[in-house]
């Protein structure tokens, strides 16, 4: 499995989590530049939420949330903040999924980062 699937598989976790948790999905991979992509977009109830997915094997190299950057949150603020030019809305925030496949799936969610 490379790279790719990798995180496509972890995003189809982080998927099925928020729609199990009253998330309405809208949109995946939202693409706006080489560095911007929107792994989720989702809403709750009246509230945009962008979601950043981060999967790893196990936490031996750190936690997914240990691999958000300033410059990667940087860039997925960019992305929002497009995405919001071509569809408003007034209330919106950025989470993040963190999700580690062994020794047992384990699925953390920050919300409002």
């Amino acid at each position: 499995m490379n790279n790719r699937q990798f995180g496509d598989m972890g995003e189809e976790i982080a998927a099925k989590y928020l729609q199990d948790n009253g998330y309405e999905i809208i949109d995946r991979n939202v693409h706006y530049s080489r560095f911007c992509e929107l792994d989720i977009v989702a809403r709750q109830k009246n509230t945009t939420v962008f979601v950043e997915v981060k999967t790893r094997k196990t936490d031996a190299f750190g936690t997914p949330f240990e691999a958000i950057t300033k410059t990667k949150y940087e860039n997925i603020k960019k992305g929002a903040l497009n995405y919001l030019a071509e569809h408003p809305s007034k209330n919106y925030r950025i989470d993040v999924v963190g999700i580690t496949l062994k020794p047992e799936l384990k699925i953390e969610h920050m919300q409002n980062v």
